[in-house]
């Protein structure tokens, strides 16, 4: 066999596998590598240059990253998923069983930097920010960490939300004939502690509450952050939509002859 033909074939095989971790490995470490990159940023110019509000450079480092990551992560949301709708398939019910399994196992590696995503936004970069306010007297609602925390980490992960969201509902048998409602609790609950961010910066404005995690005031983001667990309902109908598509295959081989009864 020559290179070419050789080099085809295993191109093809390639094309063809159906386990392939490759997006989910490289996802992963970009969104990490991303957010150490913050993270470094934040211990650099968090208390150089941080602190006042009025200060000229706290406007060149920290306002220009809010200017520019809210049109960004808005651009880019609804690009990814006018991008999915618009190459959806056509004829999804027509898909081969080994073309959904790989479809199926894309699903779950989106779940997969999903999870990484909200681990980033929800729990480290949130805790961050109770050790930040705990530290710092704000004399303004875009602190260094809320910059980082609201309004770039919480829409990161509900773009990877939303992504996966129509990747299902546009590839995926099971997820193409309905709303899955688990699909949508995991969308749009942990999405909806963006609009509570208007209520808590609202209510620090009559309150002072830094020390007071606790306070009713930021019950908001508990509530809407746990619904993230509904990550293992939408688990529980990928593993039915596996279940369903190996007991079709199985009935078809039996059909066929090429299994016994």
């Amino acid at each position: 066999m020559s290179s070419t033909t050789d080099t085809a074939a295993r191109a093809a095989a390639g094309a063809d596998t159906v386990v392939d971790l490759r997006g989910m490995w490289i996802g992963l470490v970009l969104l990490n590598t991303f957010y150490l990159i913050v993270r470094i940023y934040e211990q650099v110019f968090g208390w150089r240059a941080g602190l006042d509000s009025f200060a000229p450079e706290f406007q060149t480092y920290w306002m220009s990253i809010l200017w520019t990551e809210i049109p960004l992560e808005l651009v880019s949301g609804m690009a990814l998923a006018g991008y999915l709708w618009k190459t959806r398939d056509r004829n999804i019910d027509a898909v081969s069983p080994r073309e959904e399994t790989r479809r199926i196992v894309v699903l779950v590696q989106w779940l997969v930097v999903y999870a990484a995503a909200i681990y980033w936004g929800a729990s480290f970069f949130t805790e961050q920010d109770g050790t930040w306010h705990m530290t710092v007297i704000r004399d303004t609602d875009f602190t260094p960490s809320h910059i980082i925390e609201f309004y770039m980490s919480y829409p990161i992960y509900s773009v990877i939300a939303v992504g996966a969201f129509f990747y299902a509902r546009t590839r995926i048998p099971y997820f193409s004939h309905g709303y899955s409602l688990a699909f949508l609790i995991v969308a749009i609950g942990p999405f909806m502690i963006i609009p509570n961010v208007g209520l808590n910066e609202w209510g620090h404005t009559f309150w002072f509450m830094e020390e007071l995690f606790v306070a009713p005031l930021h019950y908001g983001f508990v509530f809407f952050g746990w619904l993230a667990l509904a990550i293992a309902g939408v688990l529980l109908q990928v593993f039915a939509s596996f279940g369903n598509l190996i007991g079709n295959t199985v009935c078809e081989a039996v059909d066929q002859g090429l299994l016994a009864k």
